[in-house]
């Protein structure tokens, strides 16, 4: 768990805990030495005291280590790039961490803001929408399985449930891996994934309140309670919880959300652990708008559309979206070399959605035809994954093996609806209009499993050279059930992928890396004759350089790439009906991030990417040779963050941060483009004794910002301008 100094030095433990606590890891208690799942290093073990004195002469250096790894927006160590736990600098491959700091500074509420400062991704590719985050990695689509929670995907076999939209609020930080990830995780995105790693129970009491206000209605109350149950922290808690209520920017819209999250760990001895999470997630929100291009991007004779306009019917549309998941992280270290893991976690999600919304406009360019829609959907989910590493050195070289096999299975249950609505004046309108339920167009049931085994090597050669080379096999089977038509289809697919990587550790800080990856992922159902499809692949040729300056607490890392995607579906060029995988995609990019902690109170982080996306085979007149849609060419961003440490103002804090994306297109051929925009946003915070006084404000000039798609026919706005004050006490 990443707890930053600040946030320490606020928490008020009891004396009589603390006193109990230090003695028992001075004394040799059942605690002293153990590094939990809640610690941001696992693999460090706290020195085992032999008398008091000695014990009393190594804490500080323990405690200066752990609060150097957790402050600030910087993480040493991740296991999200090799499932062990490897420094960053050792990682063959880009990463990024959103650690807690960032994301309180940043008051970030959705998955999409959480992402906003991070290169290679973008978290808000339709731009407002609370329903759910449209992600992008390295320009792909990833949403549908580039998502992650604790290492075990969250998956929706039906890309229109989009079932999973997890509260910022119980991350304890978002890592996020770039490139092509199947060698650890089976089949995902091509462009990477996103890890959201849950709040566990520490062994210090840490105890939050926080109250929230601001515009359009927002009402938010949270909490985040934790500690040891018994004197020697065999068993520890945390229940973190948040409601809102709260409007958004457009009319009838909400974003209503109950969130609440019970932890236990166990940790019987310093070489076991068992922390049991759970969460449920209850969402009244509504659909994203989007508007016509004629009154938002392009002239209307009728004037502007604003962004307030909603498209659909109160009385009709809806969406509500409950989840539930219990699960379970396990280690046990067998002796110095050898440790055992299995991570394991059910989900329930149930969906109700129905909404009303935009067909295009009519002749006179104010009347609005538009259509109706609803899904219902329930999902189930189990995943499982077990470890085995193991440490070893022969001579100078060292090497750290990891052997897995996971395991995954999704059942979705989804029912799908589809009629005409009522027309709308778009700029007067008037609602109220009787929508009738629409037709059911499609019911399915679709399940998809999956069996992988991994092996990884992570050979350490004389301390300057770090190969890794890793291996996996996966078995995947999708079966589609359409019960309207009354057909059933099965497939199979098997496949291999790899990945290898080097890097050279030099004494400067100043790190090279290659590496070579690649990605499989399973495409459901057959074309005109029956077939199944074969699964997308995809490879990644990475080289870059990470820099870690020698008495700086700061990295920076470059990263350039070349990744293709093959079996993309496109239409047959010999029959209209039908569906061929001749389809090919390719970005080649870099990525800088730089992220650093001042001793003078200033946190820093910037970031820029550059992407040059292009269809290189499709059957679709005009696509070859140009942009996929939605995928900008440069976007970049900055933020820093400044805290006063002394004089009478010491507690008052200055965080200001610009975004920029690029333009990109809604069309291939690429002739209707989405324009460029660049926001700012900004935090005043002020720390006094046991509170935390913010006002945070997130696009402070109302930058218009649109992202258009369906060819250009439509728009929607992105986030406008929001304030939201807070009151947090620490006790």
């Amino acid at each position: 768990m990443l707890i930053t100094p600040n946030a320490l030095g606020k928490a008020n433990v009891a004396t009589s805990t603390l006193s109990r606590w230090v003695a028992g890891l001075l004394l040799g208690s059942a605690i002293h030495g153990f590094a939990g799942a809640d610690e941001a290093d696992p693999s460090v073990k706290k020195p085992v005291a032999d008398n008091t004195k000695e014990a009393i002469v190594t804490l500080p250096t323990v405690e200066v280590k752990t609060e150097k790894r957790t402050a600030g927006y910087r993480a040493e160590t991740t296991t999200v790039g090799t499932k062990t736990d490897t420094p960053l600098i050792e990682t063959p491959q880009s990463i990024s961490i959103i650690t807690q700091e960032q994301l309180q500074d940043q008051r970030a509420d959705s998955l999409g803001t959480a992402l906003r400062y991070t290169p290679g991704v973008q978290g808000e590719t339709f731009g407002f929408n609370p329903r759910a985050t449209s992600l992008k990695i390295r320009g792909f689509d990833s949403i549908t399985t580039g998502l992650f929670r604790d290492g075990l995907q969250l998956r929706t076999p039906t890309p229109s449930g989009e079932s999973f939209n997890p509260e910022p609020y119980g991350a304890e930080r978002i890592e996020v891996l770039r490139g092509p990830a199947s060698v650890l995780y089976g089949q995902s995105s091509p462009g990477g994934l996103v890890n959201f790693v849950t709040k566990r129970p520490p062994r210090q009491a840490m105890r939050e309140i926080q109250f929230l206000a601001g515009n359009f209605s927002r009402y938010d109350g949270r909490w985040d309670l934790s500690g040891p149950i018994d004197e020697r922290a065999t068993f520890s808690y945390r229940l973190t919880g948040l409601v809102r209520n709260s409007g958004t920017q457009v009319d009838f819209i909400n974003d209503n959300r109950i969130y609440i999250a019970p932890a236990l760990a166990w940790r019987p001895s310093e070489r076991t652990s068992l922390t049991l999470l759970s969460q449920f997630q209850d969402e009244k929100l509504g659909d994203f708008q989007f508007l016509p291009s004629e009154g938002t991007v392009l002239a209307n004779p009728n004037g502007r559309l604003p962004a307030r306009r909603f498209t659909g019917e109160p009385g009709f549309d809806k969406l509500n979206r409950r989840e539930y998941a219990i699960g379970y992280l396990f280690e046990h270290q067998l002796n110095d070399a050898w440790t055992l893991r299995q991570n394991f976690r059910y989900s329930n999600n149930a969906l109700d959605r129905a909404v009303v919304y935009s067909a295009g406009l009519q002749a006179d360019k104010r009347t609005l035809n538009r259509v109706a829609f609803g899904n219902d959907q329930q999902l189930n989910t189990v995943a499982l994954d077990n470890q085995a590493q193991v440490k070893f050195a022969t001579g100078s070289i060292g090497h750290t093996v990891l052997l897995g096999v996971d395991y995954q299975h999704f059942d979705a249950r989804s029912v799908t609806t589809f009629g005409n609505a009522p027309s709308i004046d778009i700029y007067r309108p008037v609602y109220g209009a009787a929508v009738l339920p629409p037709p059911v167009i499609g019911h399915n049931d679709t399940v998809v499993s999956q069996i992988g085994v991994y092996l990884q090597d992570q050979i350490k050669i004389h301390d300057k050279w770090v190969l890794s080379l890793a291996g996996r096999h996966d078995w995947a089977s999708t079966e589609l059930k359409n019960n309207v038509r009354g057909m059933r289809t099965e497939q199979n697919d098997s496949r291999f992928t790899g990945r290898a990587g080097l890097v050279y550790l030099s004494e400067t800080g100043l790190t090279p890396y290659v590496s070579y990856s690649q990605s499989f992922l399973p495409t459901a159902g057959v074309n005109l004759f029956g077939q199944s499809f074969s699964p997308e692949t995809a490879q990644q040729y990475e080289a870059g350089v990470k820099f870690q300056p020698t008495g700086w607490n700061s990295f920076i890392t470059l990263a350039a790439f070349d990744l293709q995607r093959q079996n993309v579906r496109t239409p047959d060029p010999n029959n209209p009906l039908n569906q061929v995988q001749t389809g090919e995609v390719r970005v080649r990019g870099v990525e800088v991030e730089g992220v650093a902690n001042f001793d003078f109170g200033l946190n820093l982080i910037a970031s820029y990417t550059y992407l040059d996306a292009e269809i290189t085979k499709s059957n679709v007149a005009g696509e070859k040779g140009e942009r996929p849609t939605q995928v900008p060419e440069h976007f970049a961003s900055i933020w820093g963050n400044y805290t006063l440490q002394k004089g009478l103002l010491r507690g008052l804090g200055l965080g200001t941060g610009v975004r920029y994306t690029g333009a990109s297109y809604a069309n291939a051929p690429n002739s209707f483009k989405s324009p460029a925009y660049t926001v700012v946003d900004a935090v005043i915070h002020y720390d006094w004794r046991q509170y935390r006084f913010a006002v945070n404000g997130s696009n402070l000039f109302n930058e218009e910002a649109f992202v258009c798609f369906s060819g250009g026919s439509f728009c929607s706005f992105g986030a406008q301008r929001t304030v939201i004050g807070s009151i947090r006490y620490l006790w």
